[in-house]
């Protein structure tokens, strides 16, 4: 589990990752989208790679990137038992809004 949160810590593949939800994509692509150099790009991607968050599928010349599930199923996991903790206090705040909208409507 440690692996996951060490590939995710840096915010570029924070971004490739994040990215890549659109859909796959190139290097040149990413790299564009993101302001990397293409190297740099292909580093981080590397990585992403080999920690089995992307897959990689050649098409002639081209690369291209695409998300796997897996690794954040496992960090889905991992969470699930803190979950509580933010749902109460967004069941609480949804219970303030709805507070505030009622008394909105009959002040009108």
């Amino acid at each position: 589990m440690s692996a996951v949160f060490e590939v995710l810590a840096l915010p570029a593949r924070q971004a490739i990752v994040e990215r890549l939800r659109e859909g796959p994509a190139t290097v040149g692509e990413l790299a564009g989208a993101l302001g990397l150099s293409q190297p740099l790009a292909s580093k981080h991607l590397r990585v992403l790679r080999d920690c089995g968050f992307v897959s990689v599928r050649a098409d002639a010349q081209r690369r291209w990137y695409e998300l796997r599930p897996e690794p954040l199923r496992e960090v889905d996991r991992w969470l699930e038992p803190y979950r509580w903790m933010w749902e109460e206090r967004l069941d609480r705040l949804g219970d303030r809004l709805d507070a505030m909208a009622r008394h909105e409507d009959e002040e009108e």
